[in-house]
């Protein structure tokens, strides 16, 4: 399989899995409007650093998340408990009134990037989601397990993920002025969107015999 095609199916499914309205692309244009895009931006290369990571883990296990059922079931028992924590901790936040404060450069910028890292590691959803995409692509023979594959497709995942982060940056960047894009609403938003998932997930696993 050509490497171009196995990078962009690797963008265009990674693209996919980030552009709905989720807890990461909203922080991402949170940061970006409270503190400029440069933070916004670094903040997005940690979640990508950390995508990255998780496309390869998915590569590696796909196989083995296929014919082994319960080890995503205890994934996303991990994550309930997360994602509930997570939008506890939002909801609190939009409640309080924070005063504006500034921050040293370096520091928040650094603080930024591991923050993306972190919290792109507390949503263990993209590994099944990768892993079922993966043993899709493998059955068509549209992806190989070689390094060089591997190495494109994960390149490519990442790039996905960073284009999807961006045009939430960009977008917030244009409606900035409205009421929409305030630190309340948009604190109230990654709540209300971790809440859902919460219950999907939750749904999820009553569903599961």
């Amino acid at each position: 399989m050509e490497i171009s095609i196995v990078f962009l199916l690797g963008l265009l499914f990674a693209f996919i899995g980030v552009i709905p309205p989720g807890m990461l692309n909203m922080s991402a244009a949170k940061i970006s409007l409270k503190e400029g895009h440069i933070r916004g931006f670094v903040f997005s290369i940690g979640v990508c650093v950390t995508v990255g990571v998780q496309t390869y883990l998915a590569l590696i296990f796909a196989k083995y998340l296929n014919q082994h059922p319960d080890v995503v079931d205890v994934l996303k028992r991990v994550a309930l408990v997360l994602f509930v924590l997570i939008s506890i901790y939002f909801f609190l936040l939009a409640k309080r009134q924070i005063s504006p404060q500034k921050v040293d450069a370096s520091k928040s910028k650094k603080s930024r990037f591991f923050q993306g890292i972190l919290m792109s590691a507390l949503n263990v959803f993209p590994i099944p989601y990768q892993a079922y995409i993966v043993t899709t692509l493998l059955s068509y023979q549209l992806l190989s397990l070689d390094n060089l594959s591997m190495g494109s497709y994960i390149a490519g995942a990442t790039s996905g993920s960073f284009v999807a982060l961006y045009i939430y940056i960009l977008f917030f960047d244009k409606i900035k002025n409205s009421k929409i894009t305030s630190p309340k609403w948009m604190n109230y938003s990654i709540g209300i969107i971790t809440a859902i998932v919460s219950i999907t997930t939750l749904l999820n696993i009553l569903r599961t015999p």
